[in-house]
C-alpha cells in the first residue's frame, strides 16, 4: 500500500473511506449487484462523511481537501463495490466540479450545498446514441423562446441518470457556429420533458444507474445556461483531468479488490500438498500483479498530485487512466487463473471483479483516445 508520501490528513481520508467501505459497502456489493440499485441509505452515509463533495471547498458546502485525498478515497469506495465508486465519481467530477467550474455564484449556491451533501445526486448528459467521443456532433437542440429553453433530443450512457436531481446537458444552441454552437444547462430532472427512457443492462458495474434520456420539450427558464452561450464544449472537457484520474482510481482499486482475493484464496487452498502460493507459477502472477497495481496507483497518485500543485496534467492524467485501466482487466482476469474454474463460479467475487474492470478502458474517453491525447502531446515532449 503506497504511504510514504502522504500527509496525516490524506491517511486520515483513505482510511475513513477504507473503514466504511469494508464495512459497510462490500457487505451489500452483491445484493446491489442483483437490485441493479445502490442503496440509498449508503448513498446518504457518503453524503455525511463528506464522500460526494470531495471537489468542492468547504464555502460551498464541500469537504475538499485535495485530488490525492480524492483518488485515495475513490480507491477504497471502489475496492468495495465498483458501481458505488462510479456513482461517487461521476458526481463529484463531472456534477460538482464541472458545476463548480462554470456556474455563476447564483447557480452554486442553489446547488452545490445540495451536491456535497448527497441531497442531490448530479448527472453529466452529454453522449448521444450517434455521438461518443465525438462531443461535438451533437442532435440535441436548445431554442430560446419567450424567456425560456426548450430543450429536445436524446441522450445515451448517463450514469446516476435515475437517481440524479440535477442533470448538466448539453445541446446545440446556434447550429450554424459549429463546435462554438453547443451550450450547457442546468436541469432538474423533475422538469416535465425529462425522461428516463430507459435504465440499461450491463455487463457490470450493474448497480449504478446508467440510462438513455429522451428530452421531450423539456423547458428551464434562461437563467439555467451553465456559463455562456457557445461555450459548452469548452465546459465538457474542462474537467477531464479530475474525471480521468477519478476512473484511474478506481480501476486500481478493483484490480487491488481482484488481487487481496486471490491472494486469499491462494493462501487457503491446497494442491499437491501445499498451498497454491507456495508453488512459484502462481506465486509470480501473484508478484506480477502486486507490482501492476502499486504502479498504475503511483501513476494516479502522480497526475492528482500535479493537479494539487496547479500544473496541467491532461497528459499524466491520460496515461495514469490507460495504464490503470489496462492493468485492472489483466489482474482481474489472472485474479480468476488463480481461482481456476471457482473462479468462473458466481460464488465467488473476482468474475465480478473482471465484469467490473472492463467498462473503465471505455468510459471518461475510451483506452484509443487516452493514446491519441497522449501522443499529442509529444510534440512538446522533454526529457
Amino acid at each position: 500500500m503506497f504511504s510514504t508520501a502522504l500527509s496525516e490528513e490524506q491517511r486520515m481520508i483513505r482510511d475513513m473511506a477504507r473503514d466504511f467501505a469494508q464495512n459497510e459497502i462490500a457487505p451489500q456489493a452483491e445484493q446491489a449487484e442483483k437490485n441493479g440499485w445502490i442503496d440509498d441509505a449508503i448513498v446518504e452515509k457518503m453524503g455525511e462523511l463528506g464522500l460526494l463533495g470531495m471537489v468542492v471547498p468547504e464555502e460551498w458546502g464541500g469537504s475538499f481537501s485535495d485530488y490525492v485525498s480524492y483518488a485515495l478515497a475513490i480507491e477504497e469506495i471502489s475496492a468495495a463495490d465498483a458501481a458505488t465508486g462510479t456513482m461517487m465519481s461521476v458526481h463529484n467530477s463531472v456534477g460538482c466540479g464541472v458545476l463548480l467550474n462554470a456556474g455563476n455564484d447564483e447557480q452554486k449556491k442553489q446547488w452545490l450545498p445540495e451536491m456535497a451533501s448527497g441531497r442531490a445526486i448530479g448527472s453529466f448528459c452529454l453522449t448521444e446514441p450517434q455521438a461518443g467521443s465525438e462531443a461535438h456532433n451533437l442532435k440535441t437542440r436548445a431554442v430560446l423562446e419567450n424567456g425560456q429553453w426548450v430543450l429536445n433530443g436524446a441522450k445515451q450512457f448517463v450514469t446516476n441518470g435515475k437517481r440524479a436531481k440535477i442533470a448538466i446537458i448539453f445541446a446545440v444552441t446556434d447550429p450554424d457556429r459549429g463546435k462554438k454552437g453547443l451550450s450547457a444547462f442546468l436541469v432538474p430532472t423533475h422538469t416535465p420533458g425529462f425522461i428516463v427512457s430507459r435504465v440499461e443492462h450491463k455487463m457490470g458495474i450493474r448497480a449504478s444507474d446508467t440510462c438513455a434520456i429522451t428530452l421531450d420539450h423539456c423547458t428551464v427558464p434562461e437563467s439555467a445556461l451553465l456559463g455562456e452561450r457557445g461555450k459548452g464544449l469548452s465546459i465538457a472537457l474542462s474537467n477531464l483531468e479530475n474525471g480521468r484520474i477519478g476512473i484511474g482510481a478506481q480501476a486500481v482499486g478493483i484490480a487491488r479488490a481482484a488481487f487481496e482475493a486471490a491472494l486469499k484464496y491462494a493462501n487457503e487452498r491446497v494442491q499437491f500438498g501445499k498451498s497454491l502460493a507456495q508453488h512459484q507459477s502462481i506465486a509470480n502472477m501473484l508478484a506480477d500483479m502486486h507490482t501492476q497495481i502499486n504502479a498504475a496507483r503511483l501513476m494516479v497518485l502522480n497526475a492528482a498530485s500535479l493537479k494539487n500543485q496547479g500544473i496541467p496534467c491532461l497528459s499524466e492524467a491520460a496515461q495514469a487512466k490507460l495504464m490503470a485501466s489496462e492493468m485492472a482487466e489483466k489482474v482481474c482476469s489472472m485474479a480468476i487463473q488463480v481461482h481456476g474454474g471457482y473462479g468462473y463460479l458466481e460464488d465467488y467475487p473476482v468474475q465480478r471483479y473482471y465484469r467490473d474492470a472492463r467498462i473503465t478502458q471505455i468510459y471518461e474517453g475510451t483506452s484509443e483516445i487516452q493514446r491519441m491525447l497522449i501522443a499529442r502531446g509529444l510534440a512538446d515532449y522533454q526529457a
